[in-house]
């Protein structure tokens, strides 16, 4: 099936390329910036150095620094009024996703009247004129939501915690790998395997096309080139490099295909039990991977490929699913991700709360129905405590 694929998001890419946020601030016009981070950031020391590279240009700022995990309504709304009040005609969001999915908030709320919720995505709302909003350069600081490349964002409603989607692109892009080194090894594992989710759920989309696939695919090769280096040395420029064009790579294949049922379950079980959107994501990529191999062989036998697995041409479609599995988990294993256990304590409780995040996977090759997402979330939770260490 034919799908739409488009990148929307100009994009800065290379080691020391932060040093020009100044530069790109003034090109486009920007004389007070609304500085969007939260205090991980500040405390990295990253918010110092990208407080130069604006200053030194003549740029004023203001800062919003309570970025919260999986940005609540009334943070993105809070934001938005200190950026109205001070007459800021520019937004630079730096960190992680939840510092870019508020700027992308903001962003809309400096031309559209608040609250955020007014503009959770539906399939029959109208676009926003995005010519009439400030000037929005992000700067990831992980290599994880890929938010730079694509023109969406998710923000948590405080109301029914339930993560709702929104469309803002931004006018610029910059990734700087160098500004990823000192991340911690368990951000820096969490991250990397939303990224590879990203990817992999493109490639095996029911609506994958050929320049998903291709950027989906080569994101993969560069997870399982470079993240297991990434998290054991994080001076190692080559793999933070690496990683960083990877989740750049995998952020933009998911344009047209779409996620599957690592994110459809991982995402709203994040906001359930509060967990780091890239862990609970990345629970569940192996099941999900052996779960769908007999309706997808072809594209489940690429993803376990492109990680550097050995799959014999006559496997059965089965034996490929536990090859993906097994190299998934391998990965995950060495990259010292943390058990479902250590954020869920219950798998009894969980199971029986499936109801607060079940929901069918519109994307997957396979469908998800309750019994499946039980499946694979009561095998995810088993195989996970047996195999893996404790949380960092």
């Amino acid at each position: 099936m034919a799908s739409v694929f488009d990148s929307p998001n100009k994009l800065l890419f290379g080691m020391g390329s932060s040093k020009t946020i100044g530069e790109k601030l003034k090109e486009l016009g920007v004389t007070k910036v609304l500085f969007i981070y939260d205090q991980g950031i500040k405390s990295a020391g990253i918010v110092d150095i990208i407080t130069e590279y604006v200053t030194s240009s003549g740029i004023e700022i203001v800062t919003y620094d309570k970025v919260e995990p999986n940005p609540p309504d009334y943070s993105v709304n809070e934001a938005a009024e200190l950026g109205l009040r001070e007459n800021v005609n520019g937004i630079l969001a730096v960190g992680g996703g939840s510092s870019l999915d508020t700027g992308k908030g903001v962003r809309i709320l400096l031309s559209y009247k608040g609250p955020i919720s007014n503009y959770y995505a539906k399939l029959d709302s109208a676009p926003l004129d995005e010519k009439i909003m400030k000037p929005l350069i992000v700067l990831p600081t992980t290599a994880g939501t890929g938010s730079e490349a694509t023109p969406g964002g998710v923000i948590t409603d405080s109301l029914t915690h339930i993560k709702r989607p929104i469309i803002c692109g931004v006018s610029l892009g910059i990734i700087d790998p160098a500004l990823h080194v000192n991340l911690p090894s368990a951000i820096t594992a969490a991250t990397g395997f939303d990224t590879l989710c990203h990817a992999v759920e493109a490639v095996t989309s029911k609506h994958s096309n050929r320049i998903s696939d291709v950027l989906g695919l080569e994101a993969i090769t560069l997870v399982g080139k470079h993240l297991r280096t990434a998290v054991k040395d994080g001076s190692n420029l080559e793999a933070r490099e690496g990683m960083a064009l990877a989740a750049t790579l995998a952020g933009m294949s998911l344009r047209g295909p779409f996620g599957g049922i690592p994110h459809d379950l991982g995402s709203p079980l994040s906001s359930v039990y509060s967990i780091p959107h890239g862990n609970a994501v990345a629970f569940l990529l192996a099941e999900a991977l052996s779960y769908i191999a007999p309706v997808a062989p072809d594209k489940v036998r690429l993803v376990a490929e492109a990680l550097g697995a050995d799959i014999p041409a006559e496997a059965s479609s089965e034996q490929i699913g536990d090859i993906a599995r097994a190299t998934v988990n391998s990965l995950y294993s060495d990259a010292n991700m943390p058990t479902m256990k250590s954020f869920i304590p219950n798998k009894e409780e969980m199971l029986a709360n499936i109801d607060k995040f079940y929901k069918p996977s519109v994307f997957s090759p396979r469908p998800l129905d309750l019994e499946a997402a039980t499946m694979i979330l009561s095998n995810s939770y088993d195989k996970s405590y047996a195999k893996q260490p404790e949380r960092i």
